[in-house]
């Protein structure tokens, strides 16, 4: 193992790859396509890395979150439109996507009423508003989940083949 960087604002990259004990040349060897010079300048922000990079790190280090935080923080499309999502445990993840389905469920009518005529008219605009952040919570629990089953994978807690079959 190589040295232990003391810097203060370390990326998520190069926080993962530590908690692993992997050297910068071990996670070289890992990715096989990324050299240690390039996983350097990658943690330290001085070169963006590419989604296949991100991809590659996210495998090696057996973290599938690293994916939403590139999507989330650093590619152009994505921090438009992905949000940032956080690990959570299972149960959080549920009262969460049990809360937001709850309180849909309740504006379900009133969205009914705003899509009849197919336009949303001024005095409906702030129901509208608020609906619509209301399924960006179920939108982003969801991916919280689909990123809590993606890491309990990668952990080797859920059975990949079985999982897969179970997906199709």
């Amino acid at each position: 193992m190589g040295r232990v960087s003391t810097k203060k604002n370390k990326s998520l990259f190069q926080i993962r790859r530590e908690e692993l004990k992997y050297s910068r040349e071990k996670a070289s060897e890992e990715i096989k396509f990324l050299s240690d010079d390039q996983i350097e300048k990658i943690e330290n922000g001085k070169i963006t890395p590419k989604p296949e990079d991100v991809i590659a790190m996210a495998k090696a280090y057996r973290q599938p979150s690293l994916c939403n935080y590139y999507c989330s923080t650093q590619c152009a499309i994505g921090k438009r439109y992905v949000p940032e999502v956080k690990v959570k445990d299972i149960s959080s993840i549920v009262l969460e996507v049990l809360a937001s389905l709850n309180s849909m469920h309740k504006q379900q009518e009133k969205l009914i009423e705003i899509a009849s005529d197919g336009m949303i008219s001024q005095n409906e605009i702030k129901d509208f508003v608020s609906i619509q952040k209301k399924l960006e919570d179920i939108s982003v629990a969801v991916e919280a989940l689909q990123l809590w089953s993606e890491q309990m994978i990668a952990d080797k807690k859920i059975d990949i083949d079985l999982y897969n079959e179970l997906s199709k």
